[in-house]
């Protein structure tokens, strides 16, 4: 039963020492805290000066169709907006297939978007009944006739920002890595200086940049530096970093990854989250500022600190019980987000247990049992309750555990 398999996971998280079977540790996938739409990307980046294709979005078939018509461009790319990859190969409900479509014609725009907008695209990395399109995004298509990758990411081994590159682009940067390392460069950013021009320059000819490209591609790689501390990111990846058989520089499409932490310094950035993919429970949790994530087991965890909630997942697992959630009720926690954290987990129907492991070195205990005992009366808790609160020994709150 769900409610002996936590008991014997809390026996073991009481004992002194303890060996997990890293081949049956619960698997998590981190919690994406910012999502923006791919034209969301480009707008940031073309307001930093970064060359992106010229773009409009639409949230109608007859605004995609005038959008084509004012783009006045040679080939239209019409790209329907949902926080999933693969939109290439996805299927609509409507019946039409793909996500992206390339015509002449503004004409033919308009019956595609009348054909994606409102409707459900599947692919894989949707849910099983796909994802509603409520906007599609009407940009310029371009030709490539040279594919790079270029990246700014913080490294920890380097205590700041790095820059990663590779003449071999448009492809799993992973993949070129591991069969190609001579084509990786890597560039260390001073964060007091920045990028220097020789550094910007030396990038842009290991890419393979050459002539007036290459300054050209310099100019880009600082615009997008520049990007990057703008908007407190943690990683600019842009694949591919294209040249056009015109002699243009352009990114033709971006991963922006932002520091959570910068929420309050950077408030237009993250007002543009788009929630409306996110898991509803999720999105609930993130408003007390918990964070969860939800997964297929049985056992409610109810856990401070993200260490302390994998382990206690991983001890669930390896006494033959599955995990529900993943819930880090973090330091600082008051009784309002404890009430709120059990609302969340009483709401699952798949729950029929409920582990509390709770260590009061960063949270007090007082709070903890206030919260829990008031949930415990207002939520009529009909399942199995264990709950574990340790606080530091000679602590006011020693005698609540």
């Amino acid at each position: 039963m769900a409610s002996q398999a936590v008991a014997r996971g809390l026996r073991a998280a009481t004992s002194k020492h303890l060996l997990l079977d890293k081949c049956k540790c619960t698997q998590l996938n981190p919690r994406r805290w910012l999502n923006l739409q791919e034209y969301q990307s480009k707008k940031l980046m073309q307001e930093s000066g970064v060359a992106v294709q010229r773009f409009y979005v639409a949230d109608t078939a007859s605004e995609a169709l005038e959008a084509a018509k004012r783009l006045n461009a040679k080939e239209i790319v019409l790209k329907a907006q949902i926080l999933a990859g693969g939109r290439g190969k996805g299927v609509f409900d409507s019946g039409l297939k793909g996500g992206v479509h390339l015509t002449k014609d503004p004409a033919v725009v308009g019956e595609l978007a009348n054909k994606m907008l409102g409707f459900n695209l599947t692919t894989k990395q949707t849910p099983k009944d796909g994802v509603k399109v409520k906007t599609v995004m009407v940009a310029e298509a371009l030709d490539i006739s040279r594919e790079t990758y270029f990246a700014i990411l913080m490294d920890r081994a380097c205590n700041g920002p790095v820059m990663v590159g590779s003449p071999q682009g448009g492809m799993d940067i992973e993949e070129v890595a591991a069969k190609s390392p001579e084509l990786i460069f890597k560039e260390v950013i001073d964060i007091f200086e920045g990028v220097r021009d020789d550094q910007a320059l030396r990038m842009a000819a290991n890419l393979g940049f050459k002539g007036p490209l290459e300054r050209q591609a310099a100019d880009q790689i600082k615009r997008l530096y520049d990007l990057f501390l703008k908007v407190d990111a943690t990683q600019v990846e842009v694949n591919p970093l294209g040249e056009t058989p015109e002699g243009q520089v352009v990114c033709f499409d971006a991963k922006i990854n932002f520091d959570d932490n910068a929420e309050f310094r950077q408030k237009a950035v993250f007002a543009m989250d788009d929630m409306t993919e996110s898991d509803p429970t999720e999105t609930e949790a993130a408003k007390w500022d918990l964070k969860y994530i939800g997964m297929d087991g049985n056992i409610a965890c109810f856990v401070n600190g993200a260490g302390l909630a994998m382990a206690t997942c991983d001890i669930i697992d390896l006494h033959g019980g599955k995990p529900a959630n993943f819930l880090d009720l973090g330091g600082g926690v008051k009784e309002r987000q404890v009430y709120e954290a059990f609302k969340l987990l009483t709401a699952d129907p798949k729950v029929e247990a409920i582990l509390v492991n709770i260590f009061g070195g960063i949270v007090n205990c007082a709070i903890i049992a206030n919260g829990i005992t008031k949930a415990c009366r207002e939520l009529e808790l009909k399942v199995p309750l264990v709950v574990r609160l340790e606080a530091l020994i000679g602590s006011p709150f020693t005698s609540l555990c």
